[in-house]
């Protein structure tokens, strides 16, 4: 999983057989460069030769259609499945991200290992000590252990670290993974259709 093509291209020089092209729009870790996942694809394309996944922000047919047009041979969907039935996040974590508007989720712990978190109690605490200029291990100290476990797994809301990506505020509904599957891919060939009829 990478955020920059000179990532992709080490990878691809170790041996690996295929790339994850994240965008920061992805929820938990993510690039310090900030590069969105639409702008990642064709350049991670253009600089390797091996298949590139596309992840971060992905949450619709649509979407999955955009990024095979860019150059991904597939996606990677994380958010949207989050919030199925099978998922094993704690049920209070389901339900606050199917309540997440747009610009609820941050790119925040750049000091760290940037990721991306629902604003809360944790998060005011942590952009307050960025913001006055804390050391690396000063965050780490108020970061801790296990505040992702704690957040996502153990449904504590405020004092947990609430990884999700920006498309939460795409998803409304917590369904059965089958259906959602169905949704996306149903949505995909709708898409693909559509355009075809362009005339491109």
């Amino acid at each position: 999983m990478v955020s920059n093509t000179r990532f992709a291209r080490k990878s691809e020089e170790a041996g690996v057989d295929a790339i994850v092209a994240e965008g920061f729009e992805a929820g938990g870790h993510n690039g310090r460069e900030e590069t969105t996942t639409f702008c990642l694809i064709p350049m991670i394309r253009d600089a390797i030769t091996i298949p590139v996944i596309a992840a971060g922000g992905i949450a619709s047919g649509k979407a999955m259609l955009a990024a095979e047009v860019l150059g991904a041979e597939a996606v990677q969907i994380g958010t949207r499945f989050a919030a199925s039935e099978e998922s094993s996040a704690h049920e209070n974590f389901k339900k606050r991200l199917i309540r997440l508007g747009e610009g609820e989720t941050v790119l925040t712990m750049k000091k760290l290992t940037p990721v991306r978190l629902i604003k809360n109690d944790f998060y005011k605490k942590i952009s307050l000590a960025e913001n006055h200029g804390a050391s690396v291990d000063e965050l780490q100290n108020i970061l801790g252990k296990g505040r992702a476990k704690k957040g996502i797994f153990e449904g504590d809301l405020e004092d947990g670290e609430l990884e999700i990506g920006q498309a939460a505020s795409f998803v409304k509904e917590i369904k059965p993974a089958k259906e959602i599957l169905l949704e996306i891919w149903n949505d995909y060939l709708e898409a693909k259709k559509a355009i075809g009829g362009i005339g491109l």
